[in-house]
């Protein structure tokens, strides 16, 4: 199925970027793919706008005067309820790996450098959005200690408080809570996310296991299997 055939239901997208002509390029065009599309320049509107609506899908330029797209991924990850697991898709001409990490680690969905072409990124948005978009439904809450995650929900609390997770860090979860105490290839993990190596799965596990384990360098519940990849053993 091509993009363009692709059941959008007019998912609202937040652009932010400094610079007003790509500002505008991007509503533009990403308007013409079917979305609705809301446009901030810079870091204070665009959090007045994430705090009053939703928004499926956000695109935030790294280099920006001010507050930079790394600081607003950031706080957006601090915040409660569904705002706070709002995909990211952060834009830059920093291609250096150690930004693409940084974002990853602030909790960014994906990352693209410029300049890319429009192709490019409406595929990027449409794997972000297929993959918050298609939950299947898993094994149920599992106990993890004093943390619990809740597969069908998509949702982790520990000592009883609800912990914000982001879109990839769910999904990655329910992929190992599908085959507890079974060891799933870090390569079937990557299919389909930001990084096919696995950096991001690992990215991803470490952030997983500050959340998660008492004493994230000795994990308990979410394991690496050497030469395998990575197993959940629920209680």
């Amino acid at each position: 199925m091509s993009f363009s055939d692709a059941p959008l239901r007019a998912r609202h997208l937040l652009v932010v970027d400094d610079d007003d002509r790509i500002r505008d390029l991007l509503k533009e065009y990403l308007s013409r793919a079917g979305f609705r599309v809301t446009a901030a320049a810079g870091g204070a509107p665009a959090r007045r706008l994430l705090a009053t609506l939703d928004f499926d899908l956000a695109v935030f330029d790294v280099m920006m005067p001010g507050e930079d797209g790394f600081s607003l991924t950031k706080w957006l990850r601090e915040q409660r309820g569904s705002s706070g697991r709002t995909p990211v898709l952060m834009l830059t001409a920093r291609t250096e790996a150690a930004d693409r990490i940084d974002g990853l680690k602030l909790g960014a969905d994906d990352y693209l450098g410029k300049p890319f072409e429009p192709e490019e990124l409406l595929l990027r948005i449409e794997a972000i959005l297929r993959r918050a978009r298609d939950r299947p439904q898993a094994a149920g809450s599992l106990s993890l200690g004093r943390c619990a995650f809740d597969a069908d929900r998509g949702e982790l609390t520990c000592a009883g408080e609800a912990v914000r997770l982001t879109e990839a860090e769910i999904a990655l979860l329910r992929q190992l809570a599908r085959t507890p105490h079974e060891a799933v290839d870090r390569m079937e993990l990557a299919r389909g996310s930001v990084d096919p190596s696995g950096r991001a799965v690992d990215v991803q596990v470490t952030r997983l296991r500050r959340k998660i384990e008492d004493d994230p360098k000795a994990p308990r519940y979410l394991q690496t299997v050497r030469g395998v990849g990575y197993r959940l053993a629920p209680d």
